[in-house]
């Protein structure tokens, strides 16, 4: 018996699913408290943003402090994403990871809307440090002195301890001078200083 011919049924594909409400959350909170601080954003003003209700919001978070614990996680993420990108362009270049990621943060605390860091920041608006959202910030943080710890040591640091502690103090202050002074200020010069303080505290780079 011969097979009967294949014919479309003229029907679309099925549309993707809509936005999950608390995917709208999320980056509606992450523009908010990155501009306006945690503290000065209000659920009303996030549920808004999001173009939900505010009944979505705690089925999704909980609470305010949850949401803003999960604003903190993701822009940690981010973070790391930008230290990934430096080890794509110069795997086994330790040195060269470092000095691009000061140079990419030179470039972003020298534009107008740069707000400094989202950590940062929530740890000044957080001055309890039994705080939920301050221990979130601080572990966080301590991540990050680990991490350039681990990468002093690749760099054959004198005392990667020290020197770690040198860079995350330049990364601060290029956070908050940033938002002082604005563009033309001294966060600008950052790679500068971060490639001086490497080389006053490493051997000559053989790569």
């Amino acid at each position: 018996m011969a097979s009967l011919p294949i014919v479309s049924s003229g029907t679309e594909s099925p549309a993707p699913p809509r936005r999950r409400a608390a995917e709208k959350i999320r980056d509606a909170a992450r523009d908010l408290f990155y501009s306006h601080g945690i503290r000065a954003v209000g659920v009303d003003e996030i549920v808004q943003n999001a173009g939900v209700t505010k009944p979505s919001l705690y089925r999704a978070f909980g609470s305010k402090d949850d949401l803003a614990a999960a604003y903190l996680c993701d822009y940690q993420e981010e973070f790391w994403r930008r230290f990934e990108m430096t080890a794509d362009r110069h795997p086994d270049n330790v040195r060269a990871q470092v000095l691009d990621y000061f140079s990419g943060l030179a470039d972003r605390a020298s534009r107008a809307e740069y707000r400094g860091c989202g950590l940062t920041n929530a740890v000044v608006e957080y001055p309890d440090r039994a705080h939920p959202v301050r221990q979130v910030a601080g572990s966080l943080k301590e991540e990050v002195r680990q991490r350039l710890t681990v990468m002093s040591q690749a760099m054959n640091a004198r005392d990667p301890a020290l020197l770690a502690d040198g860079l995350l103090l330049l990364m601060e202050g290029t956070y908050i001078a940033a938002q002082i002074f604005g563009p033309g200020g001294p966060a600008g010069n950052v790679a500068i200083l971060a490639r001086q303080v490497i080389d006053a505290n490493c051997p000559p780079d053989q790569d």
